[in-house]
């Protein structure tokens, strides 16, 4: 719940600032009243105003630690399955991580028409992996940042999905797959595909340059924005639920209802986000992998 010394804006801002660590410039006034020093300092921000001046150098602690954490839970999970599986009746967590591993491959094979190893082990990967990040949403806003707060740590974004430099840097990665394999199944037909697609001459090359390279680079925004856009959204509304339980005793029933029948449809939400990231991601290795 919100503190009683903040106000409802304070609260909200302070659910949505990073754990952060970069280097002020010199000169910078901190909130403290200290003047960083010559050649600046490496250090934790302390507010959004430190996190903007640090600019490029601006690290997201809690958004790196939270993700690597989760992708090493979803190897260790998957890895300790593989491990136990055996012929006859599955448990319940091999049964199920079959049933997710089945799901993939068969959305691969529908989607995916060419011929990578790669594809199905690294659409597995997406899927769960965003799926993990996406569900920490659940956890109540004020549980992790309130009991960190207590260890010294004021500021906790736990859903790394809501964080734009997350999202875009996976959509990075799958970008760069792209053009690795536009490159290395296409050659030069590639070229071919940028400068005479749509307009099949080559006094349109220039036009039609522009418009491939821009269709070519919507494609990573599009699909890290899409996630980081949804998931964000869905953390406000439940920051603005949250901050209802500091309106007064008669806000608390109707404020506990909202934030459960959110929580259930934000169920739907999270999964779907994770496939479609997943399957954009297949479908966009498969036109790279077209080679007409």
């Amino acid at each position: 719940m919100a503190g009683e010394t903040q106000t409802i804006s304070e609260y909200i801002v302070h659910h949505l600032t990073n754990l952060t660590y970069g280097k002020l410039p010199a000169g910078f006034e901190r909130e403290d009243g200290s003047i960083v020093g010559q050649g600046g300092a490496w250090v934790m921000a302390h507010g959004g105003e430190e996190s903007a001046a640090m600019g490029f150098t601006a690290i997201h602690v809690d958004s790196m630690l939270w993700s690597i954490g989760l992708g090493i839970i979803f190897c260790w999970m998957f890895r300790g399955v593989a491990k136990k599986a055996q012929a006859g009746v599955p448990s319940r967590t091999v049964n199920m991580v079959e049933m997710i591993v089945g799901f993939v491959d068969n959305t691969v094979r529908d989607t995916f028409h060419g011929r990578n190893k790669l594809v199905a082990p690294l659409a597995l990967t997406i899927f769960v992996w965003v799926f993990l990040m996406n569900l920490m949403d659940l956890i109540p806003v004020d549980l992790v940042p309130k009991l960190l707060e207590l260890a010294g740590v004021h500021y906790q974004k736990i859903v790394p999905s809501t964080d734009p430099n997350i999202t875009m840097g996976m959509a990075l990665g799958v970008f760069i797959l792209m053009l690795y394999y536009s490159i290395k199944v296409k050659g030069m037909g590639f070229v071919k595909e940028l400068t005479l697609n749509p307009f099949n001459h080559p006094v349109f090359i220039p036009v039609n340059l522009f418009m491939e390279v821009v269709g070519l680079l919507a494609k990573p925004f599009s699909l890290g924005l899409r996630l980081f856009g949804n998931m964000y959204a869905g953390e406000m509304i439940f920051i603005l639920i949250a901050a209802l339980f500091s309106a007064g005793i008669a806000w608390a029933l109707p404020a506990g209802l909202l934030q459960i029948g959110w929580a259930i449809f934000h169920i739907l939400v999270i999964t779907l986000q994770a496939f479609i990231f997943m399957v954009l991601t297949i479908v966009y290795l498969s036109m790279a992998h077209e080679d007409h």
